[in-house]
């Protein structure tokens, strides 16, 4: 059986982006390797296996267009309230929080925050299939 294991995005900056996933998520750089042309950082933590790969491609200065396929990273935490709070403390501007409702019954409840690249992330609350 197949198991997820990462998923890859390319950023411009190692440092701010490293510094971006450690402080909103808690994630550590776990493994860094670093070819002529390009680096890849692996971040993890440790409630999960999964890792994000940030590949950064040595001498590109342009952001990367992330067209009109790239979705978002979605992760989920335990209060998505205190962590919709502690992110606006830290002046990361998160969206607003957003209740999801399906049949008269909660669905989802999350928000979405940027990263210096502008990939979307979601961040839901721990709940149903969001575990």
């Amino acid at each position: 059986m197949a198991k997820m294991i990462h998923s890859m995005i390319r950023v411009l900056d190692e440092v701010r982006s490293v510094e971006f996933y450690s402080k909103v998520f808690g994630l550590k750089v776990a493994d860094r390797v670093d070819f002529e042309t390009f680096t890849l950082i692996y971040m993890s933590n440790e409630e999960t296996g999964f890792e994000l790969e940030l590949t950064v491609n040595k001498g590109r200065i342009e952001p990367y267009n992330l067209g009109d396929a790239y979705g978002h990273l979605a992760v989920s935490v335990q209060e998505v309230q205190v962590e919709h709070k502690r992110l606006t403390d830290l002046g990361l501007n998160p969206g607003k929080l957003v209740e999801l409702n399906r049949d008269g019954k909660l669905f989802g409840l999350f928000f979405f925050i940027t990263d210096p690249d502008g990939y979307k992330i979601e961040v839901l609350q721990r709940y149903g299939r969001f575990q």
